[in-house]
C-alpha cells in the first residue's frame, strides 16, 4: 500500500473509539484466559471437549467464515461486481452447508474423529492421509495470511503504523488468545465478534442506503457510470463476476463450478469449519451446527454484498479506480471498499464501534485458520508420523507451539495476499486448489465402496495438479478467463480428474473389505447411525436437522428470486 492510499484510508479516529476498542480486546484476552482454565488435555485444547451446545457451535461456525473472505473479499467483489456476488451465499454456501448438517457430520461426528484429515485415513489409509494433511497444512497458512494482512489493514489505517508493524500486532493479538484457550477461546471469542460484526455492518448499510436515496437511489447512481448496470443489478446470467460472455455457460460456471464444486468443497470438508461442529456435545448439536449457521450465512450477504456497492458510488477514489478499469492512481483497490465506507458515512463513537467490528472479523477467520493448523499439524502430521505414543500432554504442548509457528508462518504468508487487487481472487484460486479435489475424493469414497486407498491420494494429487495447471494456462494468456472465471474453471477441472483418475485407479486396484468401511460408507453403515441421537435437551420439532435444513434452502430461494 503506497503512501497515497495510506492517507486516503486514514480513519479520524477519538477517544471514544480507542476507548471502545481497549475494552474488545480486554474481553478477547479474558475470554482466552478464563477458556485456559478448562484445558487440562489435548481434546480439550483442539476440540473445547466436545461439549459445547448447537447455537454456540452454529454461530461460531460462520463467524469464523466472517474473516478476510467475507468482510474485504465480498465487499471487494460487490464494489466491482454488484449483485452477482450474491451467488456465493445463495448458491455457493447455503446448499452446500445443508448437505453438510444432513449427510456429513453424522459420518464426521459419529467415527469420532478429530480432524477431517483423520477421516480420510480411517476411509483411504495413510497415503492419502498425509497427501491432505499437508495440502490443508500449507492451505491454512495462506489463508490466515489473508484474513492477517486485512486486519494489519485496518491497524495502518487506524494508526498510520507501516504494514510490517501492523501485520506483527495483529499477529501477536490472535496469538495470544489462541495459545491460552485453544479452540474454547476461539469459539467463544467467534460468537462475540459475531455480533460486533453485525453491529458494524447493519448500521453502515442503513447509513449508506439513506444517503444515495435507499435502492432506488443506489440502482439510479448505478446506472449513470457503468455500462454494465444491468449486469451489476440483476443477479443472473453474472457474465461480469465469471468472466464468460456466454450467458448459458455462465450460470453453468456459477452452478457446477461455484455452486457444486467450490461450494460444497469448501464447506463440508474444510476443517477451519468443520471443527467447530466436531467441538459439539453430540450428533444432534454437530448435525444443526451448519444448520443454524446457515440462516445467518443467507441474510448477511445484504449487508456485505450492498455496503460494496454502496462505496463504489460514494467513495470518489474507488469511483475513479472502478471508472478507469482497475487503473487509476488514486492508491485504492477494491479491497478497500468497506475502510472506505466507514471513513466516509461514520461519525466518532460509531466508527469505534466498525472498527471494532472489522478487527473482530479478521481476527475471528486468522483464530479459525490458526486453530485448525495447530490441530492437523498437531494429530495428522506429528503424532501420526513423527513422534508416536508419547502421553497427552506431550502434544497439549506441541498444540501451543505449533500456533506460535502458524502465527509466524502468516506473517510471511500476508506479503503474498498485499499483491492482490481484489483477495477474493487469489482465495477462489487457493480453494481450486485444496478444496475441489478433497471435494470429489471424499463424495467418490463416501458413495462409492469400490474406490481404493490408492485411488483416494492419486486422485487427490492429479486433482490439484489440475486445478494449477488452468491457472498456469490463465495467466500465461493461453486460457482467455476474466473475473473469477479462471478459479470455477479450475475447481471443475480438478473435480472431474481427480473423478476419472480415482475411478481408474480404483478398477486397477484392491478395495477395502466391507468389514473396514461401516460407518464411512453410505450404503454399509446402519441407517440409525446416521440419525440425531435426540437427548429430552435436543427434542422438539424446531431442533430437526431436517426442518432447519429445508427451512435454510427455502429462505435461500426466496432471496435469489428477489434479487433474479
Amino acid at each position: 500500500m503506497n503512501a497515497l492510499a495510506e492517507a486516503n484510508l486514514r480513519l479520524d479516529a477519538g477517544p471514544v473509539d480507542y476507548a471502545l476498542l481497549a475494552v474488545y480486546f480486554a474481553l478477547v484476552l479474558g475470554i482466552g484466559s478464563l477458556a485456559r482454565r478448562s484445558v487440562s488435555s489435548s481434546l480439550d485444547f483442539f476440540l473445547a471437549g466436545r461439549s459445547l451446545p448447537a447455537w454456540v457451535t452454529g454461530l461460531a461456525f460462520i463467524s469464523a467464515n466472517l474473516g478476510a473472505v467475507e468482510i474485504f473479499g465480498m465487499t471487494a467483489n460487490g464494489a466491482q461486481f454488484g449483485i452477482p456476488t450474491v451467488h456465493y451465499y445463495w448458491i455457493g454456501a447455503i446448499p452446500a452447508m445443508v448437505f453438510l448438517g444432513l449427510v456429513m457430520m453424522p459420518f464426521y461426528y459419529g467415527s469420532k474423529v478429530r480432524s477431517v484429515p483423520e477421516f480420510l485415513r480411517l476411509r483411504f489409509g495413510r497415503f492419502a492421509h498425509l497427501v491432505n494433511a499437508l495440502s490443508f497444512a500449507l492451505a491454512q497458512v495462506l489463508i490466515a495470511g489473508v484474513n492477517l494482512y486485512a486486519l494489519s489493514t485496518v491497524v495502518n489505517a487506524l494508526l498510520g503504523w507501516p504494514l510490517w508493524s501492523s501485520v506483527l500486532v495483529a499477529a501477536l493479538i490472535v496469538l495470544a488468545y489462541t495459545t491460552l484457550g485453544g479452540l474454547s477461546a476461539a469459539v467463544y471469542n467467534e460468537v462475540m465478534q459475531f455480533f460486533l460484526i453485525v453491529a458494524m455492518l447493519v448500521p453502515i448499510t442503513l447509513v449508506g442506503l439513506h444517503k444515495v436515496g435507499g435502492w432506488s437511489g443506489l440502482s439510479d447512481r448505478i446506472r449513470a457510470v457503468n455500462p454494465d448496470a444491468a449486469e451489476q443489478l440483476n443477479a443472473w446470467p453474472a457474465s461480469n463476476l465469471t468472466g464468460i460472455s456466454n450467458a448459458t455457460l455462465s450460470v453453468l460456471g456459477i452452478v457446477f463450478g461455484l455452486g457444486f464444486v467450490l461450494s460444497f468443497g469448501y464447506w463440508t470438508t474444510n476443517f477451519a469449519e468443520v471443527q467447530r461442529a466436531l467441538a459439539a456435545r453430540n450428533m444432534s448439536a454437530a448435525r444443526r451446527t451448519p444448520l443454524i449457521g446457515a440462516y445467518p450465512k443467507a441474510l448477511i450477504a445484504l449487508v456485505i454484498v450492498i455496503p460494496g456497492m454502496l462505496a463504489a458510488v460514494l467513495s470518489p477514489e474507488l469511483a475513479a479506480y472502478k471508472a478507469s478499469g482497475g487503473t487509476s492512481t488514486e492508491g485504492v483497490t477494491y479491497n478497500n471498499a468497506i475502510e472506505l465506507l466507514i471513513r466516509d458515512l461514520l461519525p466518532n463513537g460509531m466508527l469505534g464501534v466498525a472498527i471494532t467490528g472489522l478487527l473482530a472479523a479478521f481476527m475471528a477467520g486468522m483464530a479459525a485458520n490458526v486453530s485448525s493448523f495447530n490441530t492437523v499439524f498437531t494429530y495428522d502430521l506429528w503424532q501420526a508420523y513423527v513422534v508416536k505414543g508419547r502421553p497427552d500432554d506431550y502434544y497439549l504442548r506441541v498444540g501451543r507451539a505449533v500456533t506460535v509457528l502458524g502465527c509466524v508462518i502468516a506473517v510471511g504468508t500476508a506479503f503474498i495476499a498485499s499483491g492482490y487487487n481484489n483477495i477474493m481472487d487469489y482465495l477462489q484460486t487457493l480453494f481450486s486448489f485444496f478444496n475441489a479435489p478433497l471435494f470429489a475424493t471424499f463424495i467418490l469414497g463416501m458413495f462409492w465402496k469400490r474406490t481404493t486407498p490408492l485411488a483416494g491420494g492419486v486422485g487427490l494429487i492429479v486433482g490439484t495438479a489440475a486445478a494449477v495447471t488452468v491457472d498456469q494456462l490463465v495467466r500465461h494468456h493461453v486460457l482467455h478467463l476474466a473475473g473469477q472465471g479462471p478459479s470455477f474453471v479450475a475447481a471443475s477441472a480438478a473435480f472431474v480428474l481427480d473423478i476419472l483418475v480415482s475411478v481408474a485407479v480404483s478398477l486397477a486396484t484392491r478395495p477395502k473389505p466391507d468389514s473396514e468401511l461401516v460407518g464411512l460408507v453410505w450404503s454399509l453403515t446402519p441407517r440409525d447411525r446416521l440419525r440425531a441421537d435426540d437427548t429430552a435437551e435436543d427434542s422438539g420439532w424446531y431442533r430437526s436437522p431436517a426442518i432447519l435444513g429445508v427451512g435454510a434452502l427455502l429462505l435461500a430461494t426466496v432471496l435469489n428470486v428477489i434479487f433474479w
